[in-house]
């Protein structure tokens, strides 16, 4: 009984797709019922509909054998100018229907032109409002739905049409040549099969779904997994894997079909960065090989413990990796580690399954893992060019990747724009406007967010150097094909140097369905290079649990009152985040550390921390403006000559600042002590 009872819970959870929901009409509800109904990617779409992208990308780019192929001025282009009375509006999208908008990006240096939203043929705009109300501010739906993460703006909110939709802008900075008037953007929308019901979206409709649209940001925000009745759990006690062995974590067979509907993993070795790589998770479901992935790039943390929570998966501080993908199998199921460093790796890992209902449209979860160490670069992006992030053939649905990227220049890495061919596509269905616009953010801003969507949990800096994590995954704008996908994504730096490419793809494929590219074993066990420390007169940066480590110029604040006119910014962390510095003493003996810190209306309470013990009273670097705070000295302190440890500890916040946390340091110096 209670193995019906779970079929029937998880055939609700999951099965919009049943003959009886799909006669019904698409609808924002329906939509929103979809975006957070994580099963409902494991089955092929019905309604079948495809994804495509209207964008600003530069027009120049007409095919890879032709000059302009990675041109790069992806802004304020549109597809036409249309006269309306005495306005003039440039079409930004127009696509026949029935369909939905389902993703939209946008960054401008100033948000001052009108976005217009014509549906179904009407003369009059179904939304009419300032650009970046709609996307990104409050216009139609609040946070996470509708919000700015690192200067990108994103809108999730779906815009469902019948027949049509057109979408109008007000300014063009190609005419113009102001710099308020530029807009990048890009608008990912479904077309339904023809005869597919689509209830146009209307204010009304916008109205009466107040109730579930708050329900779905708070969904989004606190994501809780389904768990079924009947579960199944697999878990594994503390179990070491040796250089070149294996654990399995689950293995199961049954008549019946299940999916796997949580995976958790931890790992502790000596060195866990290295860990996090070279210990690869392979699951094989049915006789077929559906994930080969180092653990940190299949969980999206990349190198190292870097902590977020996005609707797919999460990244706790103390190494706890979790995803709540679906993963569908008919018989058999199997999930293992292979420890294929040099060191032994300690391994906490739990697995849990329900019964599944397995039809002609049930798909298998995959990830599939490239990396490519070395790529040399030359300024301007003149040695561009297209870099594969997954080739499969077959029928599935692309869901999302993982970017994990060494930059060895502080120069922007990511001009790049992405290229999504479909079912054999000459020219791409979608083509983007740069690397950090595809993963939701913008201006290569090296700062950390999480989004239900999206996110960049690791920017070591300073600026644009060190390892980055960008992270993007989908649900309703997930990207169906037929018989064969292809993503590329162009390398385009502004630097000479080299960089490492490590991409971990994830996608649904029916049985059969297979990627081009082989695991790479050899890759995996590559040393990984993480100790990139930002070097600043009197100290450098260790480690950090959260947040991005940046120089900040500070002559906007006023020029002198900083030495070198710079500092160091830490932002992104929170209370309990720890940032570890190295600081040299040329004496031994009694010493203080004196320290040149920074207040601001944002910045946070800190505790300092030498060599592991806590040194004198908190700091509260709170000010009403943004200038440099008086001298502190921390000690007297008996210290040796050479390198010490010195940590600050975020403990708050005063009450009067706006809690972002963050701190800035000017200098560190090691004195004796009068």
């Amino acid at each position: 009984m209670l193995k019906r009872h779970c079929l029937v819970v998880l055939g609700i959870w999951m099965l919009w797709s049943s003959a009886a929901v799909a006669a019904e009409a698409v609808n924002l509800d329906s939509l929103l019922d979809e975006m957070t109904n994580r099963a409902s990617l494991a089955s092929f779409p019905e309604p079948a509909y495809t994804c495509h992208q209207a964008s600003s990308y530069e027009p120049a780019s007409k095919s890879a054998d032709q000059p302009g192929w990675f041109a790069n001025n992806d802004r304020s282009f549109f597809i036409r100018k249309e006269t309306n009375g005495d306005r003039t509006e440039w079409v930004m999208m127009d696509a026949e229907g029935p369909g939905a908008i389902v993703r939209w990006w946008i960054t401008a240096g100033k948000y001052v032109g009108t976005v217009r939203v014509y549906l179904d043929g009407a003369a009059e705009p179904a939304i009419e409002t300032r650009v970046d109300k709609l996307v990104g501010g409050g216009e139609l739906a609040g946070p996470p739905l509708s919000e700015e993460n690192a200067r990108g703006r994103n809108l999730y909110l779906p815009i469902p049409y019948a027949k049509h939709c057109k979408v109008t802008f007000d300014r063009n900075a190609q005419i113009s040549h102001k710099n308020q008037d530029l807009l990048y953007y890009q608008i990912n929308y479904r077309t339904y099969a023809p005869g597919t019901t689509v209830e146009s979206f209307s204010k009304a409709r916008l109205d009466a779904a107040k109730d579930k649209i708050a329900a779905v940001e708070k969904t989004l925000r606190e994501p809780v997994p389904f768990v079924p009745n009947d579960t199944v759990g697999k878990t594994k006690d503390i179990t070491i894997i040796p250089p070149g062995r294996k654990m399995t974590i689950i293995q199961f067979k049954s008549s019946n079909s299940h999916a796997v509907y949580k995976l958790s993993v931890r790992l502790e070795a000596k060195d866990p960065v290295q860990a996090l790589r070279s210990t690869v998770l392979v699951m094989e479901c049915d006789d077929e090989q559906t994930i080969w992935c180092p653990v940190g790039d299949f969980f999206g943390s990349g190198v190292g413990v870097n902590p977020f929570k996005c609707w797919y998966r999460q990244v706790e501080k103390d190494g706890t990796m979790t995803c709540w993908w679906i993963m569908p199998f008919q018989k058999e199921c199997e999930i293992k580690l292979k420890n294929l460093g040099q060191q032994n790796v300690t391994v906490t890992a739990v697995a849990a399954t329900c019964p599944w209902t397995w039809t002609d449209r049930s798909m298998h979860f995959h990830a599939t893992w490239r990396q490519q160490r070395d790529i040399e670069t030359a300024r301007d992006g003149r040695k561009a060019f297209d870099w594969n992030y997954l080739t499969a053939n077959g029928q599935g649905v692309f869901v999302g990747d993982t970017l994990t990227l060494l930059n060895r220049s502080p120069a922007w890495w990511g001009e790049g724009d992405e290229k999504i061919y479909v079912d054999g596509e000459t020219f791409p269905s979608h083509f983007g406007t740069g690397t950090e616009d595809y993963y939701g953010y913008a201006w290569c801003t090296p700062e950390f967010f999480e989004s239900p969507f999206h996110a960049q949990p690791r920017a070591e800096g300073p600026d644009n150097f060190g390892n980055t994590t960008n992270t993007r995954v989908r649900s309703l704008d997930a990207i169906p094909f037929e018989k064969s996908f292809r993503f590329d994504m162009e390398v385009w730096h502004w630097a000479k140097t080299t960089v490492d490419y490590a991409v971990t793809t994830y996608w649904y494929g029916r049985p059969g369905a297979k990627p081009t590219v082989s695991p790479m074993p050899e890759e995996a066990r590559q040393p990984v290079s993480y100790h990139t420390p930002l070097r600043i007169p009197g100290f450098n940066v260790l480690s950090r649990t959260a947040g991005s480590v940046e120089l900040q110029n500070m002559k906007v604040f006023g020029a002198g009152k900083w030495i070198d006119d710079n500092h160091l910014w830490w932002r992104g962390a929170k209370p309990g985040d720890k940032l570890d510095l190295a600081v040299s003493s040329e004496v031994a003996g009694p010493c203080r550390i004196e320290l040149k810190l920074t207040n601001a209306p944002d910045y946070g309470i800190v505790q300092f921390h030498v060599d592991g013990k806590k040194v004198g009273e908190p700091v509260d670097l709170y000010g009403p403006a943004v200038a440099p705070a008086a001298s502190i000295a921390l000690g007297p302190l008996e210290l040796t000559l050479g390198e010490h440890k010195l940590t600050v500890e975020i403990v708050g916040a005063n009450p009067k600042a706006k809690k972002d946390y963050m701190v800035g340091i000017d200098r560190i110096k090691i004195v004796p002590a009068e």
